[in-house]
């Protein structure tokens, strides 16, 4: 009986010895320095480069649908050009909470200070201007030189405005997944293009569904503590849960994909789907940014 007590003893002693260690290990490296190339993106004053960045993040790109006040969500919905002032907060349980940081150029509390180089960086690489771990909620990895330069052009053009976010704020469980590198950051698969020519193509749209307007990430199913990638791509399943829009409603996005049984568009015609995102928002809470698609030019 003694020997068992001592053994419990000492089985005791070294789990805790090794949760210490980890709990430490966590703590100290979760938030570590990391290091990615700077993209080569320089801001124009080029009205027509300005203009297409604007297009981009009041439409299919749908910046401003996150870097917005959550109050502020249905104006920009409904076509007004807010100043993006950042603010959206997304909290997942034990991961963390989650906050849009002001897109304005104000030196203080927006994107000011930063360079060029640094918000291409966090865009393509998701790693910040200081070296931290961006979460993938931003799936630019493969949009083009152009479209890149194109958007940081359009930030830099803005109005500065005052409005001081908060930093979000990394949960215990978040920490750890970080620090044993559950999740990473993620940059591009391949090389992204100088440019891809505007048309109505197969080449273009899927451009647009995977670099742009991030179809793909929603309607695709993913484990959503890891990030990682469960189902096909566009067969549908993405959890999305209740938040402050959704009035306590959940939603999972319908499979995209030509299957005849499952596919939510397999009947449709071009005119059809057409159609479908000109009428924009009709399930009011949805958390797809219907507004944005709607004003997609044909």
């Amino acid at each position: 009986m003694k020997k068992f007590i001592k053994v419990l003893k000492w089985t005791g002693i070294v789990l805790g010895v090794v949760i210490i260690a980890l709990v430490l290990f966590i703590q100290f490296t979760w938030n570590r320095k990391l290091s990615a190339p700077y993209p080569q993106i320089s801001a124009s004053i080029d009205s027509s480069v300005i203009a297409r960045g604007r297009y981009l993040a009041y439409g299919p790109a749908h910046c401003a649908s996150c870097h917005m006040p959550v109050e502020n969500f249905m104006e920009v919905e409904r076509g007004k050009q807010l100043p993006m002032i950042g603010g959206w907060g997304l909290e997942i349980s034990g991961f963390g909470t989650f906050r849009a940081p002001n897109l304005t150029p104000d030196i203080e509390t927006g994107i000011g200070n930063r360079t060029d180089e640094e918000l291409a960086r966090s865009l393509r690489h998701s790693v910040g201007y200081d070296g931290r771990f961006l979460m993938p909620f931003m799936p630019f990895q493969e949009m083009s030189d152009e479209d890149l330069t194109a958007v940081i052009s359009f930030l830099r053009s803005q109005e500065p405005v005052r409005h001081e976010v908060l930093p979000s704020e990394i949960g215990f469980i978040g920490k750890a997944i970080i620090a044993l590198g559950l999740i990473k950051p993620e940059g591009p698969k391949q090389t992204p293009p100088h440019s891809v020519k505007i048309d109505s193509t197969v080449t273009y749209g899927k451009y647009l569904a995977n670099s742009v307007g991030n179809c793909r990430v929603c309607h695709t199913e993913f484990d959503v503590n890891s990030g990682k990638q469960t189902g096909p791509d566009y067969a549908g399943g993405g959890l999305f849960p209740p938040d402050n829009l959704s009035g306590g409603f959940a939603f999972i996005s319908p499979n995209l994909t030509p299957d005849s049984s499952t596919g939510v568009m397999a009947g449709w015609t071009e005119q059809m789907f057409v159609a479908r995102f000109r009428a924009g928002r009709v399930q009011q809470r949805s958390p797809m940014p219907w507004g944005s698609f709607s004003r997609m030019d044909e």
